[in-house]
């Protein structure tokens, strides 16, 4: 989740509502019925805890409701994919287990409130995200490789590249767990942004920081883990964890205070249908 989804409450009402079940999995025994039944939907509600900003070592927790298509997981029959506020995808292509599309979403900002260690830097605008992913599904598991670029922000936060591999297995009968693995490149817009310090951001820093270039390459290795556990043929508990840590010129940054960052959630849903 990122990280001003907990300093601007506002929008991370708004956005999270939208776009958090993009972490969330939805039974497939119940989505392979969604056809004949007509279109499902899923209902619910969240309480997630995440870093103040990425590098914090400090935590927010938030809570929000959400309304999303349901079976759009990975092995989901859906077309519309989340997998987090900048990477909702639209699955196009869909041919002997490959797959890829255009995805969309949103960047959120970064605000110097957050912490004394950024003080001074001023505040960092979010943006729009457009770009693109590839899959290959084969039984279980899927490598993808996939492109969030920033088109708005002033701030020119530029691009991420992620690539890594989901897998899903049945643990027990009807409760899924999803596993994911991979790494984040990211280009020198988004490094500046985010990780850099200017000869005058370092002028006005608080926390006398000092002046650090940070150069695009890669910037963080993850491992997660999510589960579907039905509670009824209409209610599901989901549950979300997500391990990263930075690495390169993001984890030697004088902005980071730890370079590893956690994220977990906990999420309950009712699953319906429309349009019988």
């Amino acid at each position: 989740m990122p990280q001003s989804c907990l300093t601007n409450r506002t929008a991370a009402v708004l956005a999270c509502t939208i776009l958090f079940p993009m972490a969330l999995q939805s039974t497939p025994a119940i989505a392979d019925r969604q056809t004949s039944e007509g279109f499902a939907l899923q209902a619910g509600g969240f309480v997630a805890v995440a870093p103040k900003y990425e590098g914090s070592k400090e935590y927010d927790i938030i809570g929000a409701p959400f309304v999303a298509p349901a079976g759009d997981g990975v092995l989901g029959n859906g077309v519309v994919q989340f997998r987090g506020p900048d990477d909702m995808r639209f699955r196009i292509l869909n041919s002997n287990g490959f797959e890829a599309g255009p995805l969309a979403g949103y960047r959120f900002d970064r605000d110097e409130d957050e912490s004394r260690r950024l003080h001074g830097l001023g505040d960092v605008d979010g943006g729009l995200i457009v770009g693109g992913y590839a899959a290959y599904r084969t039984g279980a598991f899927m490598p993808f490789v996939s492109y969030h670029h920033d088109v708005t922000s002033d701030d020119k936060t530029g691009g991420v590249l992620r690539f890594g591999a989901e897998a899903k297995t049945e643990v027990m009968p009807g409760i899924m767990l999803t596993a994911a693995a991979g790494a984040s490149w990211a280009d020198d817009d988004y490094m500046a942004a985010f990780f850099s310090v200017t000869p005058a951001q370092n002028t006005n820093s608080v926390a006398g920081l000092g002046i650090y270039d940070a150069e695009g390459g890669i910037k963080d290795v993850y491992f997660g883990l999510s589960g579907d556990i039905p509670v009824t043929d209409t209610w599901t508990l989901k549950l979300s964890g997500r391990y990263t840590h930075l690495v390169g010129d993001a984890a030697d940054s004088p902005i980071v205070e730890t370079e590893s960052q956690f994220f977990g959630g906990l999420g309950l849903t009712y699953r319906f249908t429309v349009g019988r």
